[in-house]
């Protein structure tokens, strides 16, 4: 701790925080934290540096004493886009749908993202209860952070995607840069819903298991293994208010078809995201007063 002597006392109790609360979690084999360096803006530089090691705290913990690491991020999409292949090509098989385990793989990376970050995201506060009671900093930096630390396994899955899709014959397009507009909205998007259900669980500790729940449903209520034109028409400007599932109609788009996303999908994808994390600042603010003592 000789490391933080002499720095500014908010910077030094946030560093003495995160360790201590990183020690009870059993990581004393994995690398210190940084320390924080002095910044230009006291508040700013504080946050960030309160996001940086929650972002590597969480990343770390995930992956302790696992022989594979974090090629477990590319494991569970592999092993999923194994089994529905066999199954929707052997079983039940559907000609209409070429290269079927790259199109497979197209819902997975999105979805797989929205089930690990959501998660992460409801049990953060209780996780880092700790460091809630004791840093005086926004409360709703741990739920993000909870979504950014999973940030990390969706770029490792989107490069898998990638070499699929590269490998199966399809070609970069100038539509490519559309990627980076959807993914980003799924993560505002995700930040939202984290902040509902993270302030949520705090009072009510079953809504962890009602969103486990709900991820079932949502699996099937993404065009994972279907195609979007197989949804009745009445209700597709209906379905495509499921931002996951405008990811996924979206980004198959762009990959597969080489073509820009359509305007609906996009409006859709947009308005329900900024909106979701609206909701959740306002929601997150007015119950994080009594967080502390709920705890």
């Amino acid at each position: 701790m000789s490391t933080i002597v002499g720095r500014r006392p908010v910077e030094a109790a946030l560093y003495s925080s995160i360790m201590a609360s990183v020690t009870r979690e059993g990581t004393r084999g994995d690398a210190p934290l940084a320390p924080p360096t002095p910044s230009g803006s006291r508040g700013g530089g504080n946050l960030l540096f309160l996001l940086h090691n929650l972002v590597l705290k969480d990343f770390r913990i995930r992956y302790r004493n696992m022989s594979l690491g974090v090629l477990w991020s590319i494991a569970n999409p592999l092993v999923m886009m194994g089994v529905l292949t066999f199954v929707f090509t052997r079983i039940y098989p559907n000609p209409s749908v070429p290269n079927f385990a790259v199109f497979i793989l197209c819902g997975l990376v999105p979805f797989n993202f929205y089930t690990l970050a959501l998660n992460a995201g409801t049990t953060s506060l209780l996780d880092n209860q700790s460091l809630v009671k004791r840093v005086r900093c926004p409360r709703r930096i741990f739920p993000i952070a909870a979504v950014l630390s999973n940030c990390l396994h969706f770029v490792i899955q989107i490069g898998l995607l990638f070499v699929f899709v590269l490998a199966f014959g399809y070609r970069i397009n100038r539509f490519w840069p559309y990627l980076g507009l959807i993914w980003a909205l799924e993560i505002l998007f995700l930040s939202g819903l984290s902040l509902i259900t993270s302030v949520l669980d705090v009072y009510y500790r079953d809504v962890r298991y009602l969103v486990e729940a709900s991820n079932v449903v949502m699996f099937w209520l993404v065009p994972i293994f279907y195609t979007f034109e197989m949804v009745p028409q009445n209700i597709r400007m209906f379905y495509l208010l499921n931002p996951i599932a405008a990811v996924v109609v979206a980004g198959r788009d762009i990959l597969l078809h080489a073509r820009a996303p359509s305007g609906p999908v996009l409006e859709a994808l947009a308005i329900v995201s900024m909106g979701a994390l609206v909701v959740g600042m306002v929601v997150f603010s007015q119950l994080e007063r009594n967080v502390a003592d709920q705890l």
